[in-house]
């Protein structure tokens, strides 16, 4: 009997060249939930303060390993917000590079990939970084830093590339899961 893998374990891209997103916070969401392997949930993480949700849908790419030690971080812009435990087929369209230190210790690169769901009829014409509409990126960039803020980790936005790094970051990712 073959088992079903868990979340973080599914296989990143599907078969037409998409990549997967486990989705753990809802746009719109006060609640930052973190998927764990090893309850087979989402375990509430914490919470942000009034007045602040996170801009669009926030999760994870299965089976990769960033260099902080955790599944790469992808932003995915769809037309509704996604539940947590949504696994969405995606388009890379960039990245946001990033590094993140938590207090008395080095920083970390900890980038946000970029993608569009396959199926969002709203963003469906985004392709790259050109794309986005002005300023998205910039609130971004803010929401992160003032996120990581409220927790005491300093969030430093280092750069914004294309869907060709994005792709790149991804494959490492990869490589670096075992």
């Amino acid at each position: 009997m073959s088992s079903v893998p868990t979340l973080d374990k599914l296989e990143p891209l599907d078969g037409d060249d998409a990549v997967r997103a486990v989705i753990e916070v809802a746009t719109g969401s006060r609640h930052k939930l973190k998927y764990q392997a090893s309850l087979g949930a989402f375990e509430l993480h914490h919470a942000l303060p009034l007045g602040t949700a996170f801009p669009c849908n926030f999760g994870f790419v299965p089976s990769t390993r960033g260099e902080d030690g955790d599944p790469l971080d992808i932003l995915v812009f769809a037309d509704e917000p996604l539940l947590p435990g949504t696994v969405a087929a995606c388009r890379l369209v960039g990245v946001i590079e990033a590094q993140q230190a938590a207090p008395s210790q080095p920083p970390r690169r900890n980038e946000r990939l970029l993608a569009v769901a396959v199926h969002s009829h709203l963003h469906g014409g985004w392709r790259d970084l050109a794309d986005l509409p002005p300023g998205l990126l910039e609130e971004l960039e803010r929401f992160f830093v003032f996120y990581n803020h409220q927790r005491g980790q300093r969030f430093t936005p280092l750069g914004r590339r294309d869907r060709a790094r994005a792709h790149e970051l991804l494959a490492q990712g990869l490589a670096s899961r075992n």
